[in-house]
């Protein structure tokens, strides 16, 4: 039996919906946490609160979430999913890859996806108190940092003796810097941004080959 209360926890696991109807309700409670998340902030809504906004009964949103942080969870992965297509094809654009290239790339691309979707500006800069959320953000650091260098490393853009660790910190840098960028505003504050590409393409490229700072071909 479910007990429907944020402070006792549902002890079923996330359901993945099957039927159309049933993906339809999940998507509708995601978009009325993003305009919650959004109007009132992180700590403002509990499972009450989006169930009533997404007009159902709070019993039916416990049969696809167990409690708040699971639903704060599966819009940042929405989003996150979102964040990296849109890197992905940004960069698969790119005619001349470089470190800054790269760099430049991927931050952008961030900003756009971040301007697009301000609940994940608002969960990501502002809710990781949210234990969850700050591991996943955590581990998708570190994917990122992977996937770049395994970019640049094919590309013959590093130099031998140079790590993912090097990727790993320039992307903890600029998780930094972005929640810098949108400190007071759910827009990005475009200074920030511009030196967030000068700052970490610098670093980097204290770690790069010749032809990482030039450039190569894609």
């Amino acid at each position: 039996m479910l007990v429907v209360s944020d402070n006792e926890r549902p002890t079923l696991r996330r359901r993945v919906p099957q039927q159309t109807r049933s993906r339809g309700r999940v998507e509708r409670i995601l978009e009325v946490t993003s305009e919650l998340v959004v109007a009132g902030g992180v700590e403002s809504i509990n499972t009450r609160t989006i169930a009533a906004a997404a007009d159902i009964p709070v019993a039916s949103l416990y049969q696809y979430f167990g409690d708040r942080e699971q639903i704060l969870l599966a819009l940042v992965e929405r989003d996150v999913a979102e964040l990296d297509q849109q890197v992905k094809h940004d960069i698969s654009r790119l005619q001349v890859l470089s470190v800054r290239s790269i760099v430049e790339t991927t931050i952008r691309a961030f900003v756009k996806v971040y301007h697009r979707n301000p609940s994940l500006v608002v969960i990501f800069m502002h809710g990781r108190t949210v234990p969850a959320i700050r591991d996943f953000c955590r581990r998708h650091n570190q994917r990122m940092a992977r996937d770049l260098f395994g970019v640049a490393r094919r590309s013959g853009m590093v130099a031998s003796d140079s790590t993912g660790r090097y990727a790993e910190l320039a992307v903890e840098v600029c998780d930094r810097l972005f929640q810098i960028a949108f400190e007071r505003s759910l827009r990005a504050d475009p200074l920030v941004v511009d030196e967030a590409v000068v700052l970490v393409t610098s670093y980097l490229e204290t770690h790069a080959t010749p032809a990482g700072i030039a450039g190569v071909s894609s």
